[in-house]
């Protein structure tokens, strides 16, 4: 079973629902004026608009005998929230990544030094012979 957003992620995916969705941002809208600009079929982009609204992307009004689209922000906003949501997540487990890796980096550095230090010590105490 689809979630909301991935319905959302599937419906934004094309770049002809991304046309029509960005059309409709300006305002309402006859499904002929949607269409309009596209080189397809009246049927091809009805395609696209019924996969818009099965994303909530899209809600279409009927007057009479026209359809009128309008666009319908808050699936957008839920995929935002999700995507800031996980930005947050892997940047904190990213840096934290990065911490242990550079606390890591030093550690050995220090050992590396120790080492060097032991040897020239070692090296002094030899008697000549």
């Amino acid at each position: 079973m689809q979630t909301n957003l991935d319905l959302t992620l599937v419906a934004l995916a094309d770049p002809t629902r991304r046309a029509i969705l960005q059309r409709l941002s300006r305002g309402e809208a006859r499904v002929t004026e949607v269409a309009q600009p596209f080189a397809m079929s009246l049927n091809g982009v009805s395609k696209h608009i019924r996969m818009l609204e099965r994303a909530d992307l899209v809600r279409r009004r009927r007057a009479g005998r026209d359809h009128f689209l309008s666009f319908n922000p808050r699936p957008l906003d839920e995929a935002a929230d999700w995507i800031a949501r996980q930005r947050a997540f892997w940047t904190e487990r990213l840096d934290a990544l990065d911490a242990l890796l550079k606390a890591e980096v030093r550690a050995a550095a220090m050992e590396s030094g120790k080492a060097r230090g032991a040897r020239r010590t070692a090296k002094r105490k030899k008697p000549p012979g």
